[in-house]
């Protein structure tokens, strides 16, 4: 019996390591440690690879969202549309605002946000629509960018998954008016640490956030706006940098194991992930749906294979926004119950992901 970690860092980390070291040492014995080139370098590497005019290095993906929502003036009072099926940061981004999260529920094949059900949850006081590239896939953005510009509003992906994924052949990180990411360590670019950024193709808005992330600032003891603390360290984005120029491989071989899955996947109780034809996904994760999926994942864990749910708990059912009151998100709620993340990282062998399949293939449910 194989043993599968769901995630393993030594898997894709260890051919690596001396350049991800050197990065570091250089930064310590630059005296440098917040701001300065190695900054600048990477914001300018990563603004290049997501072909977007500008990237501002952040302090993680929940600051990413929430800087770009206060860069577009989004307040107390406001309405943002956001996906009931996604990580809770996107939502607390929101409320970080005072703002208020308006939850639209996702296609039930893809997961994703449905562009079709946008328009009968905006209000007069909607200003902004967050879309999230979920598990990697692309969320539908040209319908909803088309309603944001009827009604006047902000689009800022949610592309904390989706590092150098593509929407009809656009790169994710340019499209919209901002793209908030997360580096988290487990992304599919992380660091060693919590880190994020912020992309787009406005001087303007990069000016703001540069400003929002350090107290409000851009010069040394003149505040100009109420800012925070938000900054992505250099000793970050040294190891981003390092990180960045093996993205593409770690994608690709993210993309062999899902087709791995795909193929070989053949138990008819599983539902497997449906991929639009507008999206080129990453895979960040592969997540399967099945009736019995806490039966199945015990199956696996039995198996020594390690899996995860994404997400157990959809935001509007947890504690924080008790205080909110939601309806007709049965769709969020059936998934919750439903899904289950496969271990899928870079690194990952031949031998593990047939442990993995034959696990999967041998499951009764009961």
């Amino acid at each position: 019996m194989t043993k599968v970690r769901f995630f393993d860092f030594d898997a894709f980390h260890q051919p690596i390591l001396q350049d991800i070291e050197d990065a570091a040492i250089q930064v310590i014995r630059s005296n440098h440690y917040v701001g300065g080139e190695t900054l600048d370098k990477f914001e300018d590497e990563f603004a290049e690879y997501v072909e977007s005019s500008y990237a501002v290095g952040v302090s993680s993906g929940l600051s990413a969202i929430h800087l770009a929502l206060l860069a577009s003036n989004i307040g107390p009072g406001d309405e943002v549309i956001v996906p009931s099926n996604t990580f809770i940061a996107t939502w607390l981004a929101v409320s970080h605002c005072g703002a208020t999260p308006v939850p639209v529920e996702p296609d039930s094949l893809n997961h994703l946000v449905d562009p079709a059900q946008i328009a009968n949850k905006l209000t007069s006081n909607t200003k902004a629509i967050i879309p999230v590239h979920l598990y990697g896939q692309t969320a539908d953005l040209d319908p909803i960018i088309e309603l944001a510009k009827a009604h006047n509003l902000v689009v800022i992906e949610d592309a904390a998954q989706a590092h150098g994924a593509y929407y009809k052949g656009r790169k994710i990180g340019g499209i919209s008016h901002m793209t908030a990411w997360s580096f988290y360590p487990g992304k599919n670019l992380g660091a060693l640490g919590d880190a994020g950024a912020v992309t787009t193709n406005s001087l303007e808005l990069r000016d703001r956030l540069v400003s929002l992330r350090n107290y409000g600032s851009t010069k040394r003891y003149v505040n100009d706006s109420i800012g925070y603390n938000c900054r992505l360290d250099p000793i970050q984005a040294a190891i981003l940098s390092v990180k960045l120029k093996h993205l593409d491989t770690w994608n690709t071989q993210r993309q062999n194991n899902a087709d791995y899955y795909s193929r070989h996947i053949t138990n008819k109780s599983c539902q497997l992930p449906t991929t639009p034809i507008w999206s080129t996904p990453v895979w960040h994760q592969y997540v399967i749906r099945c009736n019995h999926r806490n039966e199945l994942q015990f199956w696996l864990a039995k198996h020594e294979i390690e899996t995860l749910i994404h997400y157990p708990i959809p935001p509007h059912k947890q504690l924080a926004y008790r205080h909110q009151s939601f309806s007709g998100l049965e769709t969020a709620e059936q998934l919750s119950n439903q899904v289950l993340s496969l271990p899928i990282y870079p690194g990952m062998t031949t031998k593990q992901l047939e442990s993995v399949v034959n696990a999967i293939n041998a499951f009764s449910p009961s």
